[in-house]
């Protein structure tokens, strides 16, 4: 359950730092093509209306979308920060993909810094560069942008989203979560459910 909802929340990070619209430009060559293709097939898709037209359309857009994203990211300005920024650089990149996919482990920028293959310094240097965090606090973010995902869409108990999230106990994770939000993770939960 934890990596569909950890990978939700990083598509609502994702998405919320877009811009409100993208262009996709079809210029000569052979991603172009492809992609005028597509756009071709999606329409005699709708056209036609066949069986599993709807759900070949979703496909298309999801495609066309990670395209339009990745173009998006490849021209973004040097000296760009942010959350997307952090994608370009292949080492906070690394990191990044790290502590999403393992949100529960005790990670410590020394260990993240020998996955990634760089020094304790040099990374929390470029994710403060780029992110504007350092990487502990990243991950603490993140862990409670995920602990409020399961609050609001599962019955999993408190202890229960504090282990999934990497806290060793249900009062070091209240105490996190108060700290970060205002309230207690109850208190919250009945709000927002």
């Amino acid at each position: 359950m934890l990596p569909l909802t950890a990978s939700t929340c990083y598509s609502d990070r994702l998405l919320a730092t877009l811009p409100p619209a993208l262009k996709l430009s079809l210029e000569k060559g052979g991603a172009a093509e492809w992609i005028r293709s597509t756009f071709h097939y999606a329409a005699e898709e709708v056209a036609a209306g066949r069986p599993g037209s709807q759900t070949v359309l979703a496909k298309l857009s999801e495609l066309l979308f990670v395209e339009t994203v990745r173009r998006y990211v490849e021209n973004l300005p040097d000296g760009q920060t942010g959350w997307i920024a952090g994608l370009r650089d292949r080492h906070v990149a690394r990191a990044l993909a790290l502590v999403h996919r393992d949100i529960g482990r005790p990670w410590t920028v020394d260990e993240l810094g020998r996955e990634v293959g760089l020094s304790r310094s040099a990374l929390a240097d470029r994710f403060i560069r780029l992110i504007g965090a350092p990487p502990m606090h990243y991950l603490a973010s993140w862990r409670i942008q995920v602990a409020m995902k399961q609050l609001r869409d599962t019955r999993a108990s408190l202890a229960q989203v504090a282990d999934m999230v990497g806290y060793e106990s249900e009062a070091t994770f209240s105490r996190a979560f108060k700290k970060a939000v205002g309230t207690a993770p109850a208190t919250w939960r009945r709000s927002h459910s």
